[in-house]
């Protein structure tokens, strides 16, 4: 399955907090991705968490379009990655 880096801008910052609230509206967006086929692996948070760096897998841009429309949250651009190790010469 492809893997995408999903760069989100949060205007007045993000605003999912680090307590129980906060991990019901994660679950939320789990189970919305996963209408898709879409999973969120990880994001990065800039200290202002003004912007996002997100990974996920699905299986097309427009799959993690639609469940961002879904679970309400912005998309700045969508790009396809790979890993690169810097491991990969041993």
């Amino acid at each position: 399955m492809p893997r995408y880096l999903i760069e989100r801008t949060f205007p007045d910052g993000l605003g999912l907090p680090t307590n129980a609230e906060g991990a019901k509206a994660a679950s939320n967006v789990v189970s919305n991705n996963a209408q898709e086929g879409v999973t969120w692996i990880h994001s990065y948070v800039t200290p202002d968490r003004k912007k996002t760096y997100c990974i996920y897998d699905g299986p097309s841009p427009e799959a993690i379009r639609s469940v961002a429309g879904r679970n309400g949250l912005p998309v700045d651009r969508i790009s396809e990655v790979r890993v690169l190790d810097p491991y990969f010469l041993y």
